[in-house]
């Protein structure tokens, strides 16, 4: 069963990353690959109530990977971290099989709350680069969090969320491919601002025609004031 499992994450490597090359290069060289493998020793520790046992591997891990992944964290199979460095686990989360987590990514807590405080991670999620995900909340099945995004609520299956704060602009729609693209993410912030120039711009020139308006009707009183004047 573990050399199954060690042999699924080495695969889902080569699926996943064009660069990997041979099975010697990802096995010693891919620091995801070696703390999900390290985190499945702490975890043992940690059921089985070894606490400092469990801490102390993950402690090394985050020396030797960059990565932080706490020892009380449940892990489904296939997951995999591209590059990984600066990615944070919390206690609490539970991770699905076959996620896909990108360097600097936080599955965090959003304060000093008990019990469940850190989010839950759907299967064939994808979570890109630098994104936050704070608090005890659910990332549906096959949605993606894009690159820089904070989310702070749950996330419907199916779904694409980018922005600060995260929001939905996909959903629902047909099934989403795990091929982020992490150039031409929507932006809402961008369409709103968008939306209020091209406002700005229709009332800009409301006033100038309105400006012309006045500017005509005060010639053409003028022009009869002169005209009566003359006649008198």
């Amino acid at each position: 069963m573990m050399f199954r499992m060690m042999k699924e994450d080495i695969d889902v490597v080569f699926e996943q990353d064009p660069a990997a090359r041979s099975h010697f290069e990802v096995i010693l060289t891919y620091a995801g690959l070696h703390a999900i493998w390290a985190h499945r020793i702490a975890h043992a520790f940690y059921k089985r109530k070894f606490f400092f046992l469990a801490r102390s591997v993950s402690q090394v891990s985050r020396f030797f990977t960059g990565i932080e992944i706490h020892p009380g964290a449940k892990i489904g199979r296939r997951l995999f971290i591209d590059h990984g460095m600066g990615v944070v686990i919390g206690e609490t989360c539970e991770i699905g099989n076959d996620v896909t987590i990108f360097q600097g990514v936080t599955l965090g807590g959003t304060g000093k709350e008990k019990g469940k405080r850190h989010p839950t991670v759907k299967d064939n999620a994808l979570i890109a680069t630098g994104a936050k995900v704070l608090g005890s909340i659910t990332i549906g099945e096959y949605s993606k969090i894009g690159a820089g995004s904070v989310v702070l609520k749950d996330v419907p299956e199916h779904s694409t969320v980018v922005g600060i704060p995260g929001r939905v602009v996909i959903r629902n729609g047909k099934r989403v491919n795990q091929d982020l693209d992490h150039r031409n993410l929507p932006d809402p912030d961008a369409d709103r601002f968008k939306k209020l120039e091209q406002e700005i711009n229709r009332l800009r020139d409301e006033l100038e025609q309105a400006k012309k308006g006045r500017h005509e009707d005060g010639n053409k009183v003028v022009q009869y004031a002169n005209e009566t004047e003359g006649n008198i």
